[in-house]
């Protein structure tokens, strides 16, 4: 237990402390947190995960701050909040001068470095050693990384490109469109079967890229050293997931294994955001969390799971300079242990993406004439009602908003204070930080989202 004793004081250091944990943290894209087959889901097949959960914890309620990569990313290497680290809108960067995960455990003495995906800037703000060639996933060469650091503490991001669109690794053959459930939350056409079928395969492949890590670690003889994080990242690229504030968006599949430290198969309530990752990782490596992050050590949870963390996490969207997105649409949501709050900012305007404006799964909702759930999650896709409030207990897919029910008016109420007074502690200004999406954007990406956009 010497490091969650460490981690209950801790200190400034400047030299590496003997027993603190290595960390190997492992990232989905685009993977929604229910597709996972040990969490009940009928059709998935994912035996490594399934593993990784009986053999250490999993945290139920864990949410990413935005429903897209480049914010949801950015704030788990900060531990800031989209907005204050300047990172609202995807394909952006972060204020120059923002420190991130390999500055603070570097700091500690730990060497940090990433395989895959990327999608953060600018360079100097995410210092990460790379292993193998920028951008691909080089499971190989992890255990290589591993054994470079010698007795020296590591820290290394597996980010898969797995399972995000176009769906085509994986075999599909393993799941026949015929032979799937169809949640609540989407519509049962053709085209949803054929898209579901493709993504499961990919989420299947990446749980056979989970495996791969976790053998390097055993041959590396390092797993029982080494706290193993897993996490989902934002919802797949179908409607009323990615891009929404709605759970099938910003809820994460979240599994911890820690030999020794954590209790095995054991589940754990405790309301915890992306941008708490980067503190308890500071906290278990022994190191004092600075006090301007947003996030907070959720170590205790390891410990017991049983233990709280938050009462209310929140999360962000913005559509401005999305591709095939609208001129602005911005979300924000408070979610709390049962209740979840939504604003839609510019709920007088429509939504529109890539989904609504090619074919694909959306295209076929609206064409599948006389199916009235069908219809109505195409209409609600589009145009929302300015406030959003769900029984995520009762109504767990988010399909009855009980904003306008005057029984409710008082959560209603009480929750608009706490998400407007956590915008006001992010200098979120609602409709001013949405049209400023475009300067946080590189300049080249700026300048084409101003010209699809009517902009110049």
């Amino acid at each position: 237990m010497l490091a969650l004793v460490i981690a209950l004081a801790p200190i400034a250091l400047s030299q590496p402390v003997a027993g603190r944990p290595n960390f190997l943290i492992v990232i989905g894209d685009d993977m929604t947190w229910t597709d996972v087959s040990a969490l009940g889901h009928p059709d998935v097949k994912t035996p490594t995960l399934d593993q990784l959960a009986k053999d250490g914890m999993r945290l139920s309620h864990v949410f990413t701050p935005a429903p897209v990569c480049a914010p949801t990313r950015m704030a788990l290497y900060t531990g800031l909040y989209p907005v204050k680290n300047g990172a609202h809108p995807n394909h952006s960067q972060v204020h120059a001068g923002t420190e991130s995960l390999p500055h603070r455990l570097g700091a500690l003495g730990y060497r940090v470095a990433i395989t895959g995906k990327r999608h953060f800037g600018p360079a100097p703000c995410f210092p990460f050693e790379t292993i193998g060639k920028s951008g691909q996933v080089a499971i190989n060469q992890l255990g290589r990384f591993i054994g470079d650091c010698g007795d020296k503490p590591w820290c290394a991001v597996v980010a898969s490109h797995e399972p995000h669109t176009p769906w085509n690794k994986g075999d599909s053959s393993a799941y026949p469109p015929d032979g799937l459930t169809i949640p609540p939350w989407l519509a049962d056409t053709a085209e949803t079967r054929k898209a579901l079928s493709r993504y499961y395969a990919e989420v299947t492949f990446l749980d056979q890229q989970v495996a791969r890590c976790l053998r390097v670690l055993k041959q590396a003889n390092a797993a029982d050293d080494t706290l193993v994080l897993f996490l989902s990242e934002q919802g797949a690229g179908l409607p009323h997931a990615k891009w929404t504030l709605y759970d099938h968006g910003i809820r994460a599949t979240a599994l911890v294994r820690w030999p020794g430290k954590v209790k095995p198969a054991t589940t754990s309530p405790a309301l915890i955001s992306y941008v708490d990752v980067l503190p308890t990782l500071i906290h278990l490596a022994g190191g004092k969390v600075p006090k301007q992050l947003d996030g907070a050590s959720f170590h205790r949870v390891l410990a017991d799971a049983d233990t709280p963390h938050h009462d209310a996490v929140f999360a962000i969207q913005t559509s401005r300079g999305i591709s095939n997105g609208p001129s602005a649409y911005g979300i924000r949501a408070v979610r709390t242990e049962r209740f979840k709050l939504i604003h839609n900012i510019h709920h007088t305007s429509l939504f529109r993406n890539n989904l609504t404006e090619r074919p694909g799964v959306y295209r076929s909702w609206r064409a599948a004439a006389g199916d009235p759930h069908a219809a109505r999650l195409v209409a609600a896709y589009v145009k929302r009602p300015e406030w959003e409030l769900y029984d995520t207990a009762a109504d767990p897919h988010e399909l009855t908003n009980l904003a306008p029910r005057p029984e409710h008016g008082q959560r209603v109420a009480e929750l608009q204070r706490r998400l407007a007074a956590w915008m006001r502690q992010q200098n979120d200004l609602g409709n001013a930080t949405e049209m400023d999406a475009l300067n946080r954007q590189g300049q080249g990406r700026a300048a084409r989202s101003r010209k699809a956009l009517g902009g110049g």
